[in-house]
């Protein structure tokens, strides 16, 4: 412990912040230490899964997304592939309804598994590829029944009966499991892949009559294309202000490494090029057998052709010189360029017609409003004056319609594309980054880019792209039972007519949601299934399918319901529900849709669960304990804030939340918080005896928490930042920074230094361990001393239940809650009809 001044022990008032609002009328004397906390929530559950398995068979609630634990796949798949909204699945659409808990699944199926389970199982099927039912095209799993003594199998998902090819055949036992049962991974196992025939191959898209490019890969005589290693693009804008600002540099440099560090993380079956591009597209022959690299230039901007095939595409290791050469020659350019012009639409399409035909990556490094060639913008007007007007949901929508082309092609076509953007100015990301949100990409933004703050984020950032667990030329279809069906998707990727979803890539970090809704009663005595299923290429050249089973079971009671109900799975759903929504509704009017729904989960188990009680009650099912607020989260989540937010931001964020897991959303919109001033001597330090290392508990995201002599370290996924108040100990600071006086501290470093103390080895192990779990990806970091640095504003808004962000305090948030609830109690109305419910503050 660290002594500190009498003076500094009371709570401190509330850090500067954007501003809040207040509850409108009287407001009940609540006692905010007594409102549901969702750290309770969560810590209590880490606690109970720490040192038991979750078993996957229908009947148990799984973990929480937050919550580090093992599971043992025994025929559904875990909830890292595929998580519902209720693990008891209503019986009727009348009951659905009744609960109002929306149906709605979230498939991530190349989630990273915990240390300790057991790996997907490769299954090999020969010629005749995985067993499918003849009518609805489901995929063989655990689900399936079998008759006729093993020579047929009974689909789970829509009942028919399937004969089996005489290679698969097996007799069945007494218990009308086939002999060979236990050495089969797909009828045991929920995630199994599956190695596919070359009828499974990717077909050539169809031709379009205005396509955006030249290519001149050949065609496969079968009309498909033969599955091969992934290819990979770097495409650098190489303009006056990407050079100056150092962004070429430490791009290229960060690639090098990439590329050729001391665990190479591109595989020596992958092939690369390198494109550059300002007023001009430009291509490099980096054949191996060359002395110099050959730099190919394309100006014509709005009929993009490639120069040559030759040496476009090398091997890294044979044409590592060459390439070197390249990165160096880029990283030194002269920084007094002129040219300011960017033609970034043209250059992606010189990259499609490259990778026409095979599929691949593309790595986009731009910093400038695409003003010439393909898709070429002008700078957007005053957009502050647009929101709240028709005007707003513009803002969310290209400017010009080939970006969307772009990205349609590009997905046909298996190409993933990801950017790394560091505007100074508005770069109107809402119509760039279409490309990479149809395709499955990924987006990286560095606004106002300062290499020295920005470029050690960068360079983990396109380490960890590079390195996770990335697949292309995917098409995800998801099958369900018959009595339901899917009903919405919600993520990145391109929709084909077929309504099957299609990815350039797609990567462990990506996810999508479904929304679920009866065609039908269901049958209580049976399972209701979902299965996804996803065709795909290795990173290596394997074609493969990939099966997530879940079998749920199927209840009549509201209760049963909301007991299973899971509140992750609903808050990833629902914002990505309602950041949909921002090119067709106002955002004041998707905060109210926000209120509405939540009102009425609680107003839905409140009728049905617990009727008798006292309507001046606030009854929250213990499922939902937090859901108020991760709703009012939302509100003040960039992409649905009320005040001016800057389009580029939203727009960023909207691409961010689209594609997040589920863990990722839950932490980023409510933030972990922790104290540091009072650490025990043995947190955040490897045990002894077991070698583990258990992390200090969760604070609440309120500054009535805090203490004016402690240290707090936040952490939204995105950004950490530390606070330290005015009152601290010298000596905390000396043991944390090396100095004893506040003013001294550099509110500059972007790590904490390195210090022989237990606090500075405890911090330091806190902040790594985060950067495991989000797989390498650094966060920016800042430090934010009691009402002397800019970043405390930042940490304040993070304070998601004070009163800021254009939203009210979690306190008084959940008393507009009650309000709607109880009047629609008295009233014996519902909530949409509520008058008043329409005159809330949003």
């Amino acid at each position: 412990m660290y002594a500190h001044g009498t003076s500094g022990s009371a709570h401190i008032p509330q850090p500067p912040h954007s501003a809040g609002l207040s509850y409108k009328g009287l407001r009940a004397a609540i006692d905010p230490h007594q409102i549901p906390s969702p750290i309770e929530v969560v810590e209590a559950d880490q606690e109970k899964w720490e040192n038991q398995p979750f078993m996957t068979l229908p009947g148990t609630h799984p973990p929480l997304s937050t919550t580090e634990y093992v599971a043992v796949d025994q025929g559904n798949s875990t909830p890292r592939f595929l998580r519902v909204s209720t693990w008891n699945f209503p019986s009727t659409s009348r009951l659905a309804n009744e609960c109002e808990i929306p149906l709605a699944a979230i498939i991530q199926p190349f989630a990273e598994q915990a240390p300790g389970e057991e790996p997907i199982p490769l299954v090999e099927t020969g010629e005749n590829g995985p067993p499918r039912c003849a009518k609805c095209r489901g995929y063989i799993n655990p689900w399936c029944t079998w008759v006729a003594n093993g020579a047929k199998w009974k689909c789970n998902l829509c009942s028919h009966e399937t004969e089996v090819n005489p290679e698969y055949y097996c007799a069945l036992d007494s218990n009308l499991l086939r002999l060979d049962h236990s050495q089969r991974p797909e009828l045991n196992k929920g995630t199994v892949d599956f190695t596919v025939p070359e009828e499974y191959w990717a077909p050539h898209p169809p031709p379009r009559i205005t396509p955006l490019y030249q290519s001149y890969a050949p065609l496969s005589s079968s009309g498909h294309r033969p599955p091969r290693p992934m290819d990979y693009v770097f495409v650098l804008e190489v303009t006056m202000d990407a050079i100056r600002k150092g962004f070429v540099r430490l791009a290229c440099d960060s690639i090098l490494r990439a590329i050729y560090g001391e665990t190479p993380i591109i595989p020596s079956s992958s092939r690369i090029s390198i494109v550059t591009f300002d007023n001009t597209i430009q291509f490099y022959n980096l054949a191996s057998h060359l002395e110099i690299p050959q730099m190919l230039v394309v100006a014509d901007l709005d009929d993009v052709f490639l120069p040559s095939l030759d040496g476009l595409f090398v091997n890294p290791l044979q044409s590592r010189i060459l390439i070197e050469k390249v990165l160096g020659s880029l990283s030194q350019r002269d920084e007094f360029s002129a040219v300011t012009e960017s033609s970034l639409g043209s250059a992606l399409c010189g990259c499609l017609s490259a990778l026409a035909g095979r599929g691949g990556q593309v790595i986009v490094f731009a910093s400038s409003l695409p003003t010439i060639g393909v898709g070429a913008l002008k700078p957007r007007e005053d957009e502050s004056n647009m929101y709240d007007t028709d005007k707003e949901s513009t803002l969310f929508l290209p400017r010009d319609e080939a970006w969307k082309d772009l990205g349609e092609q590009c997905a046909e076509e298996g190409i993933g594309i990801s950017m790394f953007l560091a505007p100074s100015h508005n770069m109107d990301v809402g119509s760039v980054v279409v490309p990479a949100s149809m395709t499955g990409g990924e987006l990286f933004y560095h606004p106002r880019f300062d290499p020295v703050r920005d470029g050690p984020v960068m360079d983990s950032q396109l380490h960890r792209l590079l390195s996770r667990t990335t697949v292309y030329n995917a098409v995800m279809k998801v099958r369900s039972s018959y009595g339901f069906r899917v009903s919405s998707y919600h993520g990145n990727y391109y929709e084909n007519p077929a309504s099957d979803l299609e990815f350039g890539t797609l990567d462990a970090d990506k996810a999508i949601s479904i929304g679920l809704e009866h065609s039908r009663t269901l049958d209580e005595r049976q399972y209701a299934h979902i299965q996804a299923a996803i065709l795909y290429t290795t990173v290596d050249g394997q074609r493969r399918v990939r099966t997530c089973n879940v079998a749920l079971q199927v209840v009549a009671l509201a209760g049963s319901v909301f007991r299973f109900a899971d509140m992750d799975a609903v808050v990833s759903h629902v914002i990505r529900e309602a950041i949909s929504k921002l090119s067709s509704q106002r955002i004041a009017y998707i905060q109210e849709e926000l209120t509405e729904r939540c009102a009425a989960i609680l107003l839905g188990y409140r009728r049905n669960c617990a009727a008798s009680t006292s309507p001046s009650q606030l009854i929250i099912p213990e499922a939902f304990r937090a859901y108020p607020v991760y709703t009012l989260a939302m509100f003040k989540s960039k992409p649905l804030k009320a005040r001016y937010v800057s389009s580029d931001m939203r727009n960023y964020w909207i691409h961010k939340l689209m594609g997040m897991s589920t863990r990722s959303i839950m932490h980023h919109l409510y933030p972990r918080l922790m104290a540091l001033h009072d650490l025990n001597e043995t947190i955040a330090l490897p045990s002894p005896h077991t070698n583990r290392v258990d992390m200090p508990s969760l604070m609440r995201d309120s500054h009535i928490f805090m203490t004016g002599y402690g240290i707090y370290l936040i952490d939204d996924e995105e950004t950490t930042i530390l606070w330290i108040g005015s009152s601290v100990s010298p000596q905390l600071l000396q043991d944390l920074f090396g100095v004893e006086d506040v003013a001294d501290i550099n509110r500059n470093i972007t790590q904490l230094p390195q210090i022989d103390s237990l606090l500075s080895t405890q911090v330091r192990n806190i902040i790594a361990h985060r950067r495991v779990e989000r797989g390498g990806r650094q966060a920016r970091f800042h430090i934010a001393r009691q009402n002397m640095d800019g970043a405390e504003i930042e940490f304040s808004d993070m304070l998601v239940e004070d009163q800021n962000n254009a939203a009210m305090s979690y306190l008084d948030y959940l008393c507009l809650v009650h309000k709607q609830i109880n009047t629609a109690l008295t009233s014996g109305g519902s909530l949409p009809s509520s008058s008043s419910f329409r005159s809330s503050p949003w």
